[in-house]
């Protein structure tokens, strides 16, 4: 069957997409409410902002065929596991496995891959943290599980990702050794930033803690 057809094809289709984008609110909601239960029980915001998307058709087709695979509805949802993906931009490297366990220990979310670039890294200096996650929609005639790819990166390594995806579709994974070598020393860079502005925050939160503990002391 072709992902793209006519009649009851097309349903199918509509049927499949209606799962995913389902399964995508459902992780969106749960990350708010995560969000804020840090903000207002733990007084602290570890999230800076979420994306989210749905691959096009066009898309879908071109992965299954670079993967060896007829485009069809069947193949889509054995072999693809990024069709609906939420990105999750943290402030600190800390902040992402905080998340990651969050997602992961609730009850409906059945986790089905982990990958951490970020303790391993691509080859190319990627790093981000990555969870292939199957969530239950509840229809009217029983409730169905659909895929959501969940990515976990910090401000910096979604920075130099985006622009590490620009340059590959640029050059169509062709671009110049000189500027892979560089991308690579930028991902060194990042790393660097990511631990320094982590240790300058645990060091922001020490002296607060002592200050309060100054104060406490003071009034006693």
């Amino acid at each position: 069957m072709n992902i793209i057809g006519r009649g009851s094809q097309v349903d199918d289709w509509n049927t499949q997409m209606f799962l995913y984008e389902s399964a995508l609110k459902e992780i969106n909601t749960k990350i708010e409410i995560l969000n804020d239960e840090f903000i207002h029980v733990h007084k602290y915001n570890p999230i800076e902002h979420i994306k989210k998307r749905i691959k096009t058709p066009e898309s879908i087709v071109r992965k299954l065929k670079r993967m060896g695979y007829e485009p069809t509805i069947e193949n889509m949802n054995r072999y693809l596991s990024d069709i609906a993906g939420i990105r999750i931009i943290c402030s600190f490297t800390s902040d992402i496995y905080k998340i990651a366990k969050s997602i992961a220990c609730q009850d409906d979310v059945e986790v089905l891959v982990v990958k951490d670039y970020i303790r391993n890294p691509k080859e190319n200096g990627y790093k981000s943290y990555h969870l292939v996650v199957a969530v239950p929609i509840y229809l009217i005639g029983g409730s169905k599980k659909a895929k959501v790819e969940i990515q976990i990166r910090t401000i910096a390594m979604d920075f130099w990702a985006s622009l590490e995806h620009k340059i590959y579709y640029k050059f169509e994974g062709n671009a110049p050794e000189h500027i892979y070598e560089e991308l690579k020393d930028c991902a060194k860079t990042v790393n660097e930033l990511d631990e320094r502005m982590r240790l300058l925050n645990d060091e922001i939160q020490k002296v607060n803690r002592d200050l309060k503990q100054d104060l406490k002391q003071g009034t006693a």
